[in-house]
């Protein structure tokens, strides 16, 4: 019996009993559906935090005035001994391991163009800020350094603000208002996207870090130019570790901290977060698949179960193909195509099944999906592996069958 006889034969075997074959079958169908989605929900979220990664720039770290504790309460990040202009100029020049250290201080004010007007964030720094971000321009140039040392009212946007205030026009050269004061546009950040909080970070102006003090807050940080937060690059292939200890040792230096005393600053590795975060998203991925395939496993175990009642069934069948000429590989090979040939048709059904949840998911639910040509071909294959495996022992069992004994089943 060659194998397109064996597969009709299979088949008809298959047909003749339609409700049994559809219920071995939905163990492989729910099994591959669910491998599929599971896949394309892990896949969705691990490009997710890999997006959120680029979006931050690599190997950066966020430097942040401590809290303070007055009267036993606690009041939370940045209510101590503010940092300065110095501090970071002193971690970039000083910390072998850093490559830029960018200070910045921010606030939210409402800019005007003409009859429009839009609320935005306000980023007052300097031209390390965007070096530290790998955020860099879609056109126009950064700020000079007679700029940054005079206050220049100049300013860089980014392409929410483009959008809302000039629409499919040109904004550079144009003029808008900051609090009042008017700022020319000197360029366009290129787009960013949403941050790891949701934030639009293309909704922002930035602006040279004197101009935001001297001109948009009124001297804001005082004689001390104190500084919201300072943002720190590593250069590429440095220990960020090492780095870190290198800043926090600093600061401890330049703000007098007594040995055993709290730091009045903080230092997050943002970049080992979201690697924390990306590896959670795999892990996870790793267990919704495995989860999944369980499914598949008891599936399996479905097909090997009819296949031997299926065996019982027709042994007289088997004593009479084996009594005409057929030898035990034609009956190995006829079982084990119809275990094989379940497992492919319900694999099959899952895969659009799995296609169905994924949209679903991803449509119902807002996450983030990505269904791929390799997770299809992993949970095919599965099912296919899953039919041999468990087919093979009804299989095997039907073709050592003895012709007569088979002949006197009853």
């Amino acid at each position: 019996m060659n194998t397109l006889a064996a597969l009709r034969s299979a088949l008809r075997s298959l047909s003749a009993n339609k409700l049994r074959s559809v219920l071995t079958m939905l163990g492989i169908i729910i099994g591959v559906g669910a491998v599929i989605a599971m896949i394309a929900v892990g896949r969705g979220a691990t490009e997710r935090v890999q997006e959120q990664m680029k979006g931050l720039g690599s190997n950066i770290m966020l430097v942040l005035p401590g809290g303070v504790t007055a009267g036993g309460v606690r009041l939370g990040a940045q209510t101590g001994q503010g940092l300065t202009e110095e501090d970071a100029i002193a971690i970039a020049r000083e910390i072998p391991e850093v490559q830029v250290a960018a200070p910045s201080l921010r606030t939210g004010a409402q800019v005007v163009l003409g009859n429009t007007n839009w609320s935005t964030s306000i980023l007052g720094t300097t031209n390390d800020y965007l070096e530290a971000r790998e955020w860099p321009l879609a056109s126009g140039r950064l700020f000079e350094a007679a700029e940054m040392q005079g206050s220049a009212k100049v300013a860089v946007i980014g392409q929410t603000v483009a959008q809302q205030l000039f629409g499919d026009a040109d904004p550079l050269d144009q003029v808008i208002r900051v609090k009042k004061v008017p700022v020319t546009i000197v360029g366009i950040l290129a787009k960013k996207g949403q941050n790891a909080g949701g934030q639009d970070q293309d909704d922002v102006i930035v602006v040279p870090l004197g101009t935001y003090r001297n001109r948009i807050q009124g001297g804001a940080g005082g004689k001390l130019r104190r500084v919201s937060s300072i943002s720190v690059k590593v250069q590429e292939g440095q220990d960020m570790k090492a780095a870190e200890e290198g800043i926090k040792e600093l600061l401890r230096q330049r703000l007098k901290v007594q040995p055993g005393g709290e730091d009045p600053f903080t230092v997050r590795n943002l970049t080992e977060i979201l690697q924390a975060q990306e590896a959670s998203s795999r892990v996870m991925t790793l267990l919704l698949a495995a989860v999944a395939g369980i499914s598949l496993v008891i599936g399996g175990i479905g097909i090997m179960n009819i296949m031997l009642v299926s065996v019982t069934e027709r042994t007289r069948e088997i004593g009479l193909r084996m009594a005409v000429g057929a030898r035990g590989r034609d009956i190995l090979a006829q079982f084990l195509i119809e275990a094989v040939t379940l497992s492919l048709v319900g694999g099959a059904i899952g895969v659009v099944l799995g296609g169905v949840a994924t949209w679903a998911i991803g449509s119902f639910a807002g996450w983030r999906v990505d269904l791929s040509v390799s997770a299809i071909v992993l949970a095919v294959g599965f099912s296919a592996f899953v039919g041999v495996f468990f087919g093979f022992y009804p299989a095997r069992r039907a073709a050592r069958m003895l012709p007569i004994q088979a002949l006197r089943y009853e």
